[in-house]
């Protein structure tokens, strides 16, 4: 039996990727796998784990509420990292560029350079800048990660 892949497309088992920080074993030890963490959580519709990872001093009484209506209407598609700075086990800042593809009504593309901070040895996501999209061309590989050219899958 092949193990479940983990949401977050690193082509690890989940629980031995991102299942294991939403089950509450182990603390994501850098602001990648917080990031991968996070996107996995938007794709379960784990809320406690978003507003638990988001920083104290940005949390919100309506944060549940709004990531609820958000989860039930957003289907997530896909993760891509682009890029990190700093955010390795000893850093206590971090930041991380990727790429989501979710679904509303159509497939969209969330761009953002995204910070994080580490307190007391764990990290936290701070907020983030939002980033121009970008659409593959149609001889890259699909975002999705299903290895096709994006013109013969989610393209056309």
């Amino acid at each position: 039996m092949t193990p479940e892949l983990c949401p977050c497309q690193s082509k690890k088992a989940d629980k031995y990727c991102c299942g294991m920080y939403l089950s509450g074993k182990k603390k994501p030890e850098t602001a990648e796998k917080l990031m991968r963490s996070r996107y996995t959580a938007f794709y379960r519709g784990n809320i406690d784990y978003l507003i638990a990872t988001l920083h104290p001093d940005k949390r919100n009484k309506s944060d549940r509420a709004q990531l609820s209506k958000s989860i039930s209407n957003t289907e997530w598609l896909g993760l891509t990292i682009i890029n990190t700075q700093k955010g390795k086990k000893n850093d206590t800042t971090g930041i991380v560029e990727f790429e989501a593809v979710y679904q509303v009504d159509l497939p969209e593309q969330l761009h953002e350079r995204s910070r994080f901070i580490k307190v007391d040895g764990q990290w936290f996501y701070v907020d983030g800048d939002i980033l121009p999209g970008t659409t593959p061309k149609s001889k890259e590989t699909c975002w999705c990660g299903s290895g096709k050219k994006y013109q013969e899958c989610h393209g056309n």
